[in-house]
């Protein structure tokens, strides 16, 4: 038997073995809910549709649930309101499938490229994990639109961006039009200075929430004045799946939650984000970008329950990518394998549960908040790649992408997330706190 059918038997055995390890998990700990989040934007679009009601009006019945995204949503969501209810269940379920695996393809693929595994290898081996993150399954039980928002998002990050496109900043405009939070991307580009694919987000957001004003004037008068503010729709800040900084305040205090300490943790991990998102730019490194935003967003949002923390994957993809840009034997690829390992280990294990009923005392505050801690040492500890300086220091030469050891990196890694070439040497990578000047380049950090 030839060496490449021997691999390809073995790549196959090993995703086979990993989908039944996966399956086998997922068993047992994944939570069935039974489409709740899906069943009420349907109760909610049928009532609309078909009973004569007001969207926001809607409540599934014995919850105080009811439709909270902007009308643009209910526009982008109105055919689910003619379909059948497993239908419905289909095309949710799909599109979650679809948008993870392309968004995961693209930052897996320099992965495959620098170890030499084959692309649908490293593709179907992150798929499987993704399969039995907690976040990501979550999104899949309720019935969410998470990574449908993300995939949004990285369409404008990771390839209109960098290529240069005049379209950059619509995905991320048409996702804070169907629900509010990725607007911090928006202001992500305003920190980083690029303002035409700002206006373009803000002009495609406007237009889209203009688009459905028009169309539902009664819905959109109804959302902007009354169900916007109506918090209680959204659930209890103190309830363990709130994995935000809100989130832990408010378990501090749940009767008397402090609000000036909320704010205070909110403008410090700002003020982190803007500095390290601002040298990750610089650096023309634009996934880690989307990877600190990401995470800046759930801490910050007052309400960021588990399965919002999808916006967690690009940050974990990327401690293993730079793991593996680095020395093969070195520490650095030891301690980013260990702590993405970590990340993920907690991230699948659904710990936080554990504190459900009392998150008092050293162990409450420690365990009922572990997805904020892992949140926090992302966005203070994921590495920024730096440009590589070229190779006879000449002006006009734009920098190209360096190897592991310091050697030209391969011809494809100019596609790697982000578009631009990226440094993946020794001391190519740098965590919060370093600051290193590159010759002939702007300094980092």
């Amino acid at each position: 038997m030839a060496q490449g059918a021997r691999r390809t038997y073995g790549q196959v055995a090993g995703v086979v073995v990993l989908a039944v390890v996966v399956a086998a998990f997922l068993s047992v700990a994944a939570v069935r809910h039974g489409f709740f989040d899906l069943k009420v934007y349907y109760g909610a679009l049928t009532f609309w549709v078909h009973d004569g009601g007001e969207i926001y009006d809607f409540l599934k019945a014995g919850t105080q649930y009811g439709f909270t995204y902007p009308p643009f949503a209910a526009l982008v969501m109105l055919p689910m309101a003619y379909l059948p209810w497993p239908a419905a269940i289909t095309v949710s379920v799909a599109a979650s499938v679809l948008t993870s695996a392309v968004l995961i393809r693209w930052l897996v693929d320099p992965i495959a490229r620098r170890v030499g595994w084959t692309r649908w290898f490293a593709l179907a081996v992150a798929l499987c994990l993704a399969a039995a993150f907690e976040p990501m399954r979550e999104t899949v039980n309720f019935g969410q639109v998470n990574t449908l928002l993300l995939f949004l998002v990285a369409v404008d990050l990771l390839r209109l961006l960098p290529a240069g496109n005049r379209w950059a900043g619509v995905g991320i405009g048409l996702a804070t039009a169907i629900k509010l939070t990725p607007g911090v991307f928006i202001v992500y580009l305003l920190v980083t200075r690029r303002w035409r694919a700002a206006f373009t987000a803000m002009a495609a957001a406007a237009g889209a929430t203009l688009l459905a004003a028009a169309l539902f004037p009664d819905a959109s008068r109804e959302f902007w004045t009354e169900a916007l503010w109506n918090t209680g729709r959204v659930g209890e800040l103190a309830f363990v799946s709130n994995q935000s900084l809100r989130g832990v305040v408010a378990r501090l205090d749940p009767e008397h939650p402090s609000t000036v300490a909320w704010l205070a943790l909110v403008l410090a991990t700002l003020a982190v984000w803007a500095w390290r998102s601002r040298s990750a730019v610089a650096a023309g490194d634009e996934a880690t970008g989307l990877a600190l935003t990401g995470v800046m967003m759930c801490l910050v949002s007052p309400v960021t329950w588990v399965h919002h923390l999808v916006w967690l994957i690009p940050g974990l993809i990327l401690l293993v990518d730079n793991a593996m840009a680095a020395p093969a034997r070195g520490r650095r690829r030891r301690v980013l394998l260990a702590a993405a390992i970590i990340g993920y280990g907690f991230l699948i294990s659904r710990i936080v549960w554990a504190w459900e009923k009392d998150f008092t005392g050293v162990d409450g505050f420690l365990g009922s908040n572990t997805y904020v801690w892992i949140s926090l040492a992302l966005l203070l500890g994921l590495p920024i790649r730096r440009w590589a300086v070229p190779a006879d220091g000449g002006p006009g030469r734009a920098p190209g992408p360096v190897g592991s050891a310091g050697e030209p990196g391969p011809a494809g890694s100019v596609g790697e997330p982000g578009g631009v070439p990226q440094l993946d040497q020794r001391e190519g990578v740098a965590s919060a706190g370093e600051r290193h000047r590159v010759d002939g380049l702007r300094p980092v950090g």
